[in-house]
């Protein structure tokens, strides 16, 4: 069993929503719970998250689209590439997260107190 940490966060880097699911699930089942709510110049993501459906919602949304293109489209979107290098923001936050030794090793069996705890690592983040 493995687990999966979704990660919303803000200009800086720092997060702003996590979410919990199992290992196996795809990145994008819970791309609408992660920017629901949210108002953004840009909404910067990886593969993971490119489907017509997401890119609709963001438009929506009034977001402007970082998210690279899928091998495998037919239509390949063009995207900001100076701009997903700032994509790394998210990445060194789940390297921070990963400092945790609790949070690296999942020592908890329920997702709930798991999540638990990454949200306090996350709060310490912010203290930071």
């Amino acid at each position: 069993m493995s687990t999966k940490i979704h990660a919303a966060g803000d200009a800086l880097g720092l997060p702003i929503r996590l979410i919990g699911t199992p290992g196996q699930r795809n990145d994008i089942a819970f791309a609408y719970d992660l920017i629901d709510g949210f108002e953004a110049d840009a909404t910067i993501a990886d593969k993971g998250y490119d489907a017509d459906h997401l890119h609709d919602r963001i438009v929506e949304a009034g977001a402007r689209i970082v998210i690279p293109p899928k091998r495998n489209r037919k239509v390949q979107r063009q995207y900001d590439a100076e701009l997903y290098k700032e994509r790394n923001l998210i990445e060194r936050f789940f390297n921070k997260l990963k400092q945790f030794r609790r949070v690296a090793t999942r020592y908890d069996k329920l997702l709930a107190n798991f999540m638990g705890f990454v949200k306090l690592a996350a709060i310490a983040i912010w203290l930071r």
